[in-house]
């Protein structure tokens, strides 16, 4: 990637094209443009056969300098940059500040272009190409032009899993502003390729990673967390931190788990070798005991001889048991009392128990 600053101070980052794409671009510019010049010449000749020999050699140059030269500049400033072979491979003629081009840009490189690709056949234009750290030939740097890819193959991307939940918010505290990119980027890579690396080299990277960030946080590594749960860990404060920033305040809360869930690489220890220290060792504090389930409601409580001999009560003494309030008689649409302790069919639950006669 090269940066390119705009006059209002804004970064851009491009990517420049190399010499390649840029020689197979000319290749099909050239390619395209004799063939119309070919196809002009043929037309010239056969309609000026009755002019003299001066006549048609001005004609042959005049064709020459507006198909060979004349064409490219027009076609790259009408196309802001896009001649047929950059449209073909991708690439895109801007300014040095990231804008498009316009007339004067094109004219310089098409001039600057007859002579470092049609006359010295391209030699002079490889060179520069090489020696320029931005792949620039010297047309370019005559105009102040850059040459850019606009179609960028999207690299697929690995998972990166995230912490365990119990280290949600807890390193939301630390100070992330000294470090660096290049340790950012280590990181994640570790992180989605560290399910195949073999157990003793991944933990010992983890190590590294880990120290290399707690010394630039300033925050001394915890003790109790395995490195790659902590890098993790780090990592997903990080992007929580950048979402609030683009996003605002509503849409990420601090110390928000990423995922409900926890990853499986951050529970299950490695699968290969037994001898080898557990990737993520370290699990989240037991949770509490549930509680006890609530005892059921006196309404289900068994009628008749049970419920007297639960209340300690004996049936043959002629004694009836306390019945709770709430199950007391009440009169049935007969108007006698229930059978049943003083509950009536209607209300008794539905649990399919016969009270005896």
């Amino acid at each position: 990637m090269s940066e390119l600053v705009t006059g209002e101070a804004v970064a851009l980052e491009l990517r420049p094209a190399r010499l390649p794409s840029r020689a197979l671009a000319v290749l099909l510019d050239l390619v395209a443009a004799m063939a119309v010049y070919v196809a002009v010449t043929i037309a010239l000749v056969v309609s000026t056969a009755s002019l003299d020999e001066a006549a048609q050699t001005a004609l042959s140059i005049a064709t020459f300098v507006l198909v060979l030269v004349g064409a490219p500049i027009a076609v790259e400033t009408l196309s802001h940059g896009r001649s047929l072979g950059k449209m073909a491979c991708g690439l895109r003629v801007v300014r040095d500040d990231g804008g498009p081009i316009r007339f004067r840009h094109a004219l310089v490189r098409g001039l600057i272009g007859v002579i470092e690709i049609l006359m010295t056949f391209g030699i002079v234009a490889c060179i520069a190409s090489f020696v320029s750290v931005r792949g620039r030939r010297l047309g370019d740097v005559f105009a102040g032009t850059l040459v850019v890819r606009e179609r960028i193959p999207v690299a697929r991307t690995g998972y990166v899993p995230p912490p365990p939940p119990w280290l949600a918010g807890r390193f939301s505290g630390l100070d992330l502003s000294a470090v660096p990119d290049g340790l950012w980027l280590a990181v994640r890579q570790y992180l989605t390729r560290m399910q195949q690396l073999d157990p003793q080299v991944g933990w010992s990277m983890a190590e590294r990673l880990a120290s290399d960030l707690a010394e630039r946080t300033g925050a001394p590594l915890p003790q109790g967390i395995p490195p790659a749960a902590y890098l993790a860990a780090v990592v997903q404060e990080r992007q929580a931190r950048e979402a609030r920033r683009a996003f605002g305040n509503g849409s990420a809360t601090p110390g928000a788990p990423a995922s409900a869930a926890p990853s499986a690489a951050f529970a299950s220890p490695a699968p290969s070798d037994s001898s080898a220290p557990p990737a993520f060792s370290a699990a989240p504090p037991a949770p509490s005991a549930p509680p006890a389930s609530p005892a059921p409601p006196a309404s289900f409580a068994a009628p008749g001889a049970e419920r007297a001999a639960a209340s300690g009560v004996d049936p043959t003494a002629g004694v009836s048991p306390v019945v709770p309030p709430r199950a007391a008689s009440r009169p049935t649409a007969e108007g006698r009392p229930s059978e049943s302790g003083g509950v009536s069919a209607g209300d008794r639950p539905g649990s399919g128990f016969v009270p005896p006669a």
